[in-house]
């Protein structure tokens, strides 16, 4: 499973799991790709934050590999 603390572990169009900030109790997790990564520092202990191709923000939980 890819850490998605680890800012260089996401990059642009990686789709992902993301935790948003009012589904932080709940743990829900919204599915979607990347297209802004928004954390500056290299790592964060509840996930790199990002913006989906929605423009939904969030926390990645999980990254979803890529199927080949």
């Amino acid at each position: 499973m890819n850490d998605g603390r680890k800012r260089e572990n996401i990059q642009i169009g990686d789709e992902v799991e993301i935790v948003q900030k009012h589904h932080q109790r709940s743990g829900e997790l919204t599915n979607g790709f990347v297209k802004r990564i928004l954390t500056k520092s290299g790592f964060h202990p509840h996930g790199i934050k990002v913006m989906l191709d929605t423009g939904e923000v969030g926390r990645v939980k999980e990254i979803i590999p890529e199927d080949f």
